[in-house]
């Protein structure tokens, strides 16, 4: 199963990652200064990722 893992980095900001279910880091978020702009982040992926395309740019 996935799962976001919420957590403080080293400069006191709240990231997120995302994790595969072997627990492998699949993405990893930008630093917010407020926990409620990470979580607000989270919905919107789990929200609007079912649309994302693909960009390829090789």
């Amino acid at each position: 199963m996935y799962k976001f893992e919420v957590y403080k980095d080293k400069a006191g900001e709240y990231r997120f990652r995302l994790k595969a279910s072997n627990g492998e880091p699949m993405a990893t978020s930008e630093g917010y200064k407020a926990k409620a702009s990470a979580l607000s982040a989270i919905e919107a992926i789990k929200k609007n990722v079912p649309d994302a395309k693909v960009d390829d740019q090789t």
